[in-house]
């Protein structure tokens, strides 16, 4: 008994010793797990202002900007703002230095302000669907996994994300209902840094589709880096201050291929799509170089300042030309057809009917007091700050409180772009919105981001 008892208290010992072993690794796995949601939840990095400044320019190498998972990845185009109007100024001063004007006039620079704050608003509400379609994808249909650590992985996409946007970007302007959308990028007669913020509200809702192929393969966080990324290196090409850049204007996007993009003459037409790299339209057929003097804007402008009129006419327009023109099969052509298409026309319209541009055309601007000037650009500002504290302070204020701020907002540059077009009904606009201001300003409802200015914004 004693010789059987001994091996039994032998083999309970082990037993509980193995016991033992693995609950100490069973800890050891949920105390990595630990870690890993502890990675998941954690906000956001913030880059250091150096990192920032070259995200502008797709300057950081992969070691500096891989992250395991999404929620790690900076929100590096809001943190850009500062950078967006320090370069801003130094346009306005390097133009004046070189050529003896400014880049730019007020109340178009206000106008694509607008636009710009206006398509970031949906995003203070939703999480971008770039990313909500690119994560469904991944987690359900991924083929295989590559590395998110891994160089080739980030130069891949790259790669992906560019040609991802060139064939989106092409498509926006020889499809008329997506055209419609892009074209709020094109309205501006100007062409300066302020109107790389001009940007759509509606065309993130048709350009995600062309990422998702990509979410087969690549992970969520490396996308979403080269996303933002690649939005942040056009912004310092639309600008006339940069001629020309030697070798480099034969594998990237320059300010002298963009500005060709941007033109309304008929060389400019439907040439260089690329956002980071010209390759593509190099190897597309729709590269073309800068030449003659270019002429900015639409073939047939829309003047006006008024955001939501910039954003919602162009779907106006098609709505009337959808019922107005006959035949089933007509109607669709309308939709999904060039914008330049009409019955008996080629799908992307005829080349001569593109207006000649004759070296005198004079840009929309109608005559507004500078009193009046001064009273939109100061009231534009504080908006702005409005803008920008929101965005700070998002994760804190209720849901109705948000919603408040950002009607606010939306009623502000609405009110901004009537004054700078001299509208009558303007002056009833802005004194409602002032009225409204002070109230929900007193109420609490909004707060500046500099406290000693709560008693010169009542005033």
């Amino acid at each position: 008994r004693g010789e059987a008892a001994g091996p039994r208290r032998g083999r309970g010992g082990a037993a509980r010793g193995g016991r033992g072993a693995l609950s100490r690794r069973s800890r050891a796995v949920r105390s990595q797990r630990g870690q890993a949601m502890g990675a998941e939840a954690a906000g956001p990095r913030d880059p250091a202002p150096g990192q920032q400044l070259r995200a502008l320019f797709y300057a950081l190498p992969p070691g500096e900007s891989s992250f395991r998972t999404v929620e790690e990845v900076p929100d590096y185009v809001d943190k850009s703002i500062p950078f967006f109007i320090t370069f801003i100024g130094l346009e306005f001063a390097v133009s004046w230095i070189q050529k003896r004007k400014l880049p730019g006039r007020i109340n178009d620079g206000i106008s694509s302000l607008s636009l710009g704050i206006l398509s970031r608003l949906p995003d203070v509400l939703f999480r971008s669907i770039d990313l909500i379609s690119y994560i469904y994808v991944w987690n359900n249909y991924r083929l295989f996994e590559l590395p998110w650590d891994s160089p080739l992985t980030w130069y891949l996409t790259l790669l992906g994300v560019d040609f991802a946007y060139y064939c989106f970007h092409r498509i926006s302007h020889e499809v008329n209902i997506l055209w419609a959308a892009h074209q709020v990028h094109h309205s501006s007669e100007d062409y300066n840094l302020f109107t790389a913020l001009r940007q759509s509200v509606l065309q993130k809702y048709t350009s995600w589709m062309f990422n998702l192929p990509m979410a087969l393969f690549i992970p969520p966080s490396v996308f979403a880096v080269h996303l933002q990324f690649n939005l942040l290196y056009q912004f310092w090409i639309h600008t006339e201050v940069i001629t020309k850049l030697g070798p480099l204007e034969w594998i990237l996007n320059t300010p002298s291929h963009h500005r060709v993009h941007h033109g309304r003459n008929p060389y400019c037409i439907d040439k260089n799509y690329g956002g980071t790299l010209i390759i593509w339209d190099r190897i597309f057929g729709t590269f073309e170089a800068e030449d003659a003097k270019v002429v900015y804007g639409l073939t047939h402008p829309v003047n006006s300042f008024d955001p939501i009129m910039l954003q919602l006419r162009p779907l106006a327009h098609i709505w009337n030309t959808f019922w107005a023109t006959p035949g089933f099969c007509n109607k669709l052509s309308v939709i999904f057809k060039g914008p330049g298409w009409g019955p008996g026309k080629p799908r992307l319209g005829l080349p001569e009917e593109i207006p000649v541009i004759t070296g005198k055309e004079v840009p929309f601007n109608p005559p507004v007091p500078a009193y009046l000037n001064c009273y939109a650009l100061v009231h534009f500002a504080i908006i702005v700050d409005l803008y920008t504290e929101l965005l700070a302070s998002i994760s804190m204020l209720s849901q109705g409180t948000v919603l408040l701020r950002i009607g606010f907002i939306i009623l502000s540059l609405a009110s901004f772009g009537l004054l700078m077009e001299n509208k009558s009904k303007a002056g009833i606009l802005e004194i409602i919105r002032c009225l409204v201001f002070i109230g929900v300003y007193k109420l609490g409802y909004f707060r500046s981001q500099f406290s000693f200015l709560g008693y010169a914004y009542e005033v």
